[in-house]
């Protein structure tokens, strides 16, 4: 079949509007680097314009109609957001799903410790990662620390130009001959990832004089015990996380402290034609999601964008999207306009529309074997579908149905969107799953979507401008006309 490139398709006037929207995402991406900064980040983003918080509907007894606007978050950590439509809940709503937490380290809840001069804090990784692409880069520190009187203290070092950086170190080539022998998922070991965080005992009492060379034992011990009881690194660090953030050691069990790369989404090659970011597995669709549920006013079926977490580690506990707060909320909604009983839902439910908006993995020319290359996303291919997702045999996949994707196939090229088809890889080497599957559980038609990325789920991540441009006016379009029922 016949590939289109997005950007080959592009006058003048649609590079600048794929241009523009790409500076957009980027500085979301600087802006959440959490899921939680991401939740921020939507919540602002949607008070401009005009969506109101369901809690607040809820205890002004709205009566909610068509146009009307809501959103709800949950945990800090998930949202969704609905825009009422003209028909009625039980004829099916249109939804995009993204996820908002990508593959990191967290910090443990009893972290600090010191060993050889040096303070750490210890981790534990979160998500899939090739553990050897986390060693020797600059690194920051996002999250909160909530204290026993429920204070929340927001964390964020390493981004500023003249905020320190933290990194984990590595082991010099030269003394490395036996960590070279292990295979790349071996050779760093989980427990090896500690965070650097300092080096300097800090002297208090400027009176007191430092050690030096040639002092007895005892004159030493004499001089530490002056030194305002600082007793080393470990210590000196206490008393700038007091002094400067008002956090005590024991803080940390009630902290969600992200270890993520530091620095800002980058333009990536001459022709500035890329992305290169850490967490576009998978903000590159949540935002152009996000997006268009705010920019698509004329609809039929009413819109709904879910932004959720833990997709990563398998969309458990109460922010994932096994939970059950998108159908808490829809009950909600439902009943703000006067729609809602138990059948009701479900019928609602079972007649949507969703495209699962997930990442796929772009085709790499380095790599090539991986990958079945006529069945693969390109880069500047466009937006892409995947049928189907899981392991080998299609295990743990939702595979979407033929009408749906006709269906899908008309939106499309209605709106002249740029698409293409892929699966994830060649089918023995493994694959991976989305949300898609947990709302398929309701009946609707669900299928994944997204974009093309290069390296994915490595600490920076590659995308062309075209594809999430593309990806972008495909969700618009996906809104605003798909109408599609279970027969």
């Amino acid at each position: 079949m016949e590939r289109l490139n997005a950007w080959n398709t592009y006058d003048l006037p649609m590079q600048d509007a794929c241009m523009e929207f790409a500076k957009d995402y980027m500085n979301f991406l600087d802006e959440g680097k959490t899921e939680r900064e991401c939740v921020d980040f939507f919540v602002a983003e949607a008070e401009k314009n005009g969506y109101m918080e369901l809690g607040r509907a809820i205890a002004e007894n709205k009566q909610l109609k068509a146009g009307d606007c809501v959103y709800s978050v949950w945990m800090n950590k998930s949202m969704v957001l609905f825009r009422i439509g003209e028909k009625p809940f039980e004829e099916g709503i249109n939804i995009l799903g993204a996820h908002i937490d990508s593959p990191r380290l967290d910090v443990k809840q009893n972290p600090l410790y010191e060993d050889g001069g040096i303070a750490y804090l210890d981790t534990h990784y979160y998500g899939g990662i090739k553990k050897y692409q986390y060693v020797t880069l600059p690194l920051a520190i996002h999250g909160v620390v909530v204290k026993k009187t429920g204070e929340t203290i927001i964390v964020n070092i390493g981004e500023e130009e003249d905020d320190p950086v933290f990194f984990i170190s590595d082991l010099l080539p030269h003394l490395a001959q036996d960590q070279m022998k292990k295979n790349a998922a071996t050779f760093i070991d989980g427990e090896a990832l500690d965070l650097v965080i300092g080096n300097k005992p800090v002297t208090i009492d400027a009176d007191t004089k430092p050690v030096k060379k040639g002092d007895s034992a005892e004159k030493a011990e004499d001089k530490e015990e002056k030194k305002a009881g600082k007793e080393g690194v470990t210590k000196a660090l206490l008393r700038i996380l007091k002094d400067e953030f008002g956090i005590e050691e024991e803080d940390f069990i009630s902290a969600e402290l992200e270890i993520v790369p530091a620095g800002n989404a980058r333009d990536a090659g001459f022709d500035r034609s890329m992305v290169l970011a850490y967490g576009q597995d998978d903000r590159v669709c949540a935002y152009p999601s996000f997006r268009a549920q705010m920019e698509v006013t004329d609809i039929a079926r009413t819109s709904c964008t879910l932004l959720v977490d833990k997709e990563e580690i398998g969309s458990v506990g109460a922010t994932g999207m096994q939970s059950r707060f998108f159908e808490n909320a829809l009950a909600e909604v439902m009943q703000l306009c006067g729609q809602y009983s138990e059948i009701a839902m479900r019928r609602t439910l079972a007649n949507s529309a969703m495209l699962s908006s997930d990442v796929s993995a772009a085709f790499d020319p380095s790599y090539a074997a991986a990958f079945e290359k006529k069945n693969a996303c390109l880069m500047g291919g466009g937006m892409v579908f995947n049928k189907f997702t899981g392991s080998r045999g299609k295990s743990g996949s939702n595979d979407a149905n033929a009408e749906y994707i006709g269906a899908l196939r008309k939106v499309m090229d209605d709106d002249e969107v740029i698409y293409q088809t892929a699966e994830l890889g060649k089918v023995d080497l493994g694959g991976g799953g989305t949300i898609a599957y947990i709302l398929a559980l309701y009946g609707m038609n669900v299928i994944d979507s997204g974009v093309p990325v290069l390296s994915m789920h490595a600490p920076w991540e590659a995308t062309s401008k075209a594809d999430i441009y593309e990806a972008f006016r495909g969700y618009k379009a996906f809104l605003r006309k798909m109408d599609f029922r279970n027969a």
